[in-house]
């Protein structure tokens, strides 16, 4: 990673989405859809700052569309996801959790190499929605078939308030 940032080099390509097997699994294609290629791009930094060594860091940028299944209408949805991430490295990983707790960007530890499909895919997971929703659903769910087809009887429970009124009524029931 070092190296890739003093040279300032820049990476771009497509993955299958079925190579990101994480992100693949939980994807919810509906049964003649696939998953769509991720692109990405990635291009290495180094910073100097005077007083201190270079900072090293990867300007990530990611685009895909995945699917999803409608909380609402529960039907399967395509999202799409970009995002572009700034991601500062430090030597040692006490380092990276002490500077990532004070600094707004993301903040990793230098190793040897970097697994970019590995960053690429932890990232899209990330950026998942907490709870996808279509905006307008294309199909809501018949809300009166799903009631019709609930049981004709409730169990019968008494009321309890019926006993609180008997008492203030002076009646038994």
């Amino acid at each position: 990673m070092a190296a890739f940032a003093a040279d300032g080099e820049r990476q771009a390509g497509h993955w299958p989405g079925e190579s990101l097997t994480r992100l693949a699994d939980l994807q919810s294609p509906p049964s003649d859809g696939v998953l769509a290629d991720v692109a990405w791009q990635a291009q290495g930094e180094r910073r100097v700052v005077p007083g201190s060594e270079p900072e090293i860091w990867l300007a990530l940028a990611v685009n895909t569309p995945v699917w999803l299944t409608c909380q609402r209408c529960l039907q399967p949805m395509a999202e799409p996801l970009a995002l572009a991430r700034r991601i500062r490295f430090v030597h040692g990983e006490s380092q990276a959790e002490s500077m990532d707790a004070e600094l707004e960007e993301d903040v990793l530890a230098l190793s040897r190499s970097l697994d970019l499909r590995e960053l690429v895919e932890d990232e899209l997971l990330l950026a998942l929605p907490l709870v996808p929703r279509h905006g307008a659903c294309p199909q809501p769910l018949n809300v009166s078939a799903d009631i019709a087809a609930l049981p004709d009887e409730a169990p019968s429970k008494p009321n309890p308030f019926s006993a609180l009124r008997a008492l203030k009524t002076g009646g038994s029931e």
